[in-house]
């Protein structure tokens, strides 16, 4: 029996991957002049606003209830907070290219996250793509491990490994506590608002000069263009897919969003693409293809 092709999910899987690739190259460009903070906390604000216009042109903003709100507070602090925010953090001294790539982890640590609370079995397939694809991240660090004696460096690799435990953290509490939203917009909203009010609070703690002068329109654009398409397009089609098809599945979208962001840093940033950096790149996409292939018959199965 053949089935209707969704054309609503096709869309929003390539929103994901295509706006999702280009955001690595905005947030380098943001953070060239504004502090890191400051960029995640506008970029969340503007989002906000702009759903907020939405839900009120459709009376659709409403109070959700404490229990729902609370869901949304833990989803903006892992997913949003943590996540975007670190890894915002993180492009202060890392390339956006190589952010994206170490990004393309964020599957395998899922699988790895679902099979230590048994939400799956581990099996020897998955070891082999765990094995590959830390075997890329290996080939990364191959003739740079002075990289690391780098203080800046090394502590953007920490915070982008932050930001990769917070995203996998979410995206296995949405995969283990799966609940329908009538209204994804809404629950984003709140969302957006929790994490813009703790990123402008983490903005003026932690940002060591706060000097609005100095910020290029480059930089202003590319908050901009954060906000509406890296937060509001990318986060709604993201949970619309989430809701059709696995977390795993929607995961694998980081093949495409690496390929694009390496491309774009090295044609507009100027960022050096080496033979191990392409090589380390191969890998990790192998690694995640393995990790969470499975057969048609077994696709089938499961529908």
């Amino acid at each position: 029996m053949s089935t209707k092709t969704d054309f609503k999910l096709i869309g929003a899987l390539l929103a994901v991957a295509i706006v999702w690739g280009t955001t690595y190259l905005g947030i380098r460009i943001a953070v060239h002049t504004i502090p890191p903070w400051f960029v995640t906390a506008m970029r969340q604000s503007i989002a906000t606003l702009i759903l907020l216009v939405i839900l009120i042109k459709q009376n659709q903003l409403k109070w959700i209830g404490w229990s729902h709100l609370k869901r949304q507070i833990l989803l903006s602090s892992l997913m949003v907070i943590i996540a975007n925010g670190m890894t915002t953090v993180a492009e202060q001294s890392i390339p956006s290219g190589l952010t994206s790539l170490l990004n393309a982890l964020n599957p395998i640590v899922v699988f790895i996250g679902c099979v230590l609370i048994g939400l799956q079995k581990l099996t020897l397939k998955g070891i082999i793509g765990v094995v590959v694809g830390f075997l890329g991240v290996a080939f990364i660090f191959r003739d740079g491990l002075n990289d690391l004696l780098d203080p800046n460096y090394k502590t953007g690799i920490i915070y982008l490994a932050i930001a990769i435990s917070g995203w996998a953290a979410g995206t296995i509490y949405t995969k283990k506590y799966t609940q329908q939203s009538s209204n994804i917009m809404l629950d984003l909203f709140y969302q957006f608002a929790f994490s813009a009010i703790v990123q402008l609070v983490f903005a003026f703690a932690f940002s060591k000069t706060i000097a609005p002068n100095t910020w290029s329109i480059e930089s202003l654009l590319a908050v901009v263009y954060l906000g509406v398409f890296g937060s509001v397009v990318g986060y709604f089609c993201y949970h619309y897919a989430l809701k059709k098809v696995s977390a795993t599945k929607v995961s694998i979208l980081s093949y495409f969003n690496t390929i694009i962001a390496i491309f774009l840093g090295w044609l507009i940033l100027d960022e050096v693409i080496t033979y191990d950096l392409l090589i380390a790149t191969a890998l990790i996409i192998l690694g995640v293809f393995i990790t969470n292939y499975k057969g048609r018959q077994k696709e089938l199965a499961k529908n």
